[in-house]
């Protein structure tokens, strides 16, 4: 109950090694993702400004970066459904990814991936990894040592530091993920926050099943199933395990603690 096979088992596992340890316990990923992006990471941004918001929007295509000039003409749909188009003297660039003027990139510590869009105002801080077609919108502050799958979203407001976000999760708005790990198709309701560190500031304990682990780490926020869903304005206390499939409802207070597969939280 506390492995990775226990909350991420939608998809093949094998596909994950680069993230978890599969034999180890689901927070671990969290403990050493900081050193596992440094292998994980390719930087593709090279040359693009940084520390200041980018005066004019760039285009980045098969290892390419370029400015979007008169000859660029660009169709802002959905990201994540591959409906953002990029067009350069009438010819589609399939899988070309939009960093729009206004959008602030502190280091190059970053890869993006094919059909990513990072919106106006956003803030992206490596070590960083963005799977394809997912969208960075409008004033996300993603502080570095993060992992963001495809098809993913990192919504208005929202802030994230440290954590992993697996393909199709969702974090459209307000929220805040802190050292947390998002399974496939998660969605955080707007107001969501993942809190990361108790107010006595010692080390987070787990307690599954009647036994205790101390997972080793001060700051721990919570690690969500496939298919967790949880309501507008909730909240999760440091070290909150949330099983698959497991709802919490609108306002609510969670955890600490382990919660099995398709909990109710009310």
């Amino acid at each position: 109950m506390i492995y990775p096979h226990d909350f991420f088992p939608k998809g093949d596992l094998t596909s994950l090694e680069d993230l978890f340890e599969l034999n180890e316990p689901v927070w671990e990923a969290v403990a050493r993702l900081k050193e596992r992006l440094k292998a994980l990471v390719q930087p593709n941004l090279e040359g693009l400004p940084l520390g200041a918001p980018l005066s004019e929007t760039f285009i980045l295509f098969e290892g390419e970066l370029f400015l979007a000039q008169e000859d660029v003409q660009i169709v802002f749909g959905d990201a994540t459904k591959e409906k953002l188009l990029v067009e350069l003297s009438g010819r589609i660039l399939p899988g070309a990814s939009v960093l729009c003027a206004g959008a602030v990139f502190m280091d190059h510590e970053i890869e993006i991936g094919r059909g990513v869009l990072v919106e106006p105002g956003a803030l992206l801080k490596g070590p960083l990894f963005v799977g394809d077609f997912t969208e960075i919108r409008q004033g996300a502050y993603i502080r570095g040592n993060c992992y963001v799958g495809p098809r993913c979203v990192v919504g208005h407001t929202t802030e994230m530091k440290g954590s992993i976000m697996l393909e199709g999760a969702k974090a459209g708005h307000f929220a805040y993920l802190g050292n947390s790990i998002l399974g496939r198709e998660v969605n955080l309701g707007a107001g969501t926050k993942l809190a990361n560190l108790k107010l006595t500031r010692d080390n987070i304990r787990i307690r599954v099943n009647g036994q205790t682990y101390d997972t080793g780490l001060r700051k721990l926020g919570a690690i969500l199933g496939d298919g967790v869903q949880t309501g507008c304005n909730s909240v999760t206390n440091p070290g909150t395990l949330l099983g698959p499939e497991s709802l919490v409802l609108p306002c609510c207070r969670v955890g600490p603690g382990y919660f099995p597969a398709k909990t109710i939280l009310r």
